[in-house]
């Protein structure tokens, strides 16, 4: 049976990438990697796609119009054969007429508890808040920042001598873990 087809947008080292792609390597994935793409030629995490015989694709958006760098990045995307797209830190913002071509397709690992602290800086903002734990979200995307349906959550206590890094860095052990176990899910749904 045909595993579904997942590009995985990245920006830089793709520690989350990596992760799908060690899942989809197991018998019994539902899905298979089959691009990864990135707006930073140089992201480390193309290089570890590439050794893995993954397809890549990286274009910079600078010094040209969001709409033609997104047609781009949404050419390279169907040429493969995507079905769904999972965002691995990937920095930049989708616009409203890329996730409307691609509704209810689109998923994101988030290293907060959502609805809190979407946007940046999510660890220092929890630790600042005096919060007793932190954690991750996969959700679907939608034009609004980190506001689609969460599909699943992963919680991680803040520890008393915890610094923005030190927690990004536990969290990010069961970001490696949520999100292959919830891409898989949400392909078979």
């Amino acid at each position: 049976m045909a595993k579904h087809r997942v590009g995985v947008l990245i920006s830089g080292r793709g520690s989350n990438m990596a992760s799908l792609v060690a899942a989809a390597r197991a018998p019994d994935c539902p899905y298979e990697i089959v691009l990864v793409a990135s707006d930073k030629p140089d992201a480390a995490g193309l290089a570890h796609a590439a050794e893995q015989g993954i397809a890549t694709f990286a274009h910079s958006p600078r010094g040209i119009p969001k709409a033609e760098y997104e047609a781009a990045i949404d050419g390279a995307l169907r040429n493969a054969g995507v079905e769904t797209i999972a965002l691995a830190g990937y920095m930049r913002l989708l616009s409203a007429d890329f996730v409307a071509k691609w509704r209810d397709r689109i998923v994101n690992i988030h290293p907060s508890l959502l609805p809190a602290y979407k946007g940046l800086d999510t660890h220092a903002r929890a630790i600042a808040a005096g919060d007793a734990e932190a954690g991750c979200s996969v959700h679907v995307v939608t034009e609004e920042l980190d506001a689609g349906s969460v599909l699943a959550q992963a919680r991680v206590p803040i520890l008393p001598d915890d610094t923005a890094d030190i927690l990004a860095a536990r969290v990010l052990v069961e970001e490696h873990r949520l999100y292959p176990q919830t891409l898989a899910e949400f392909v078979t749904r």
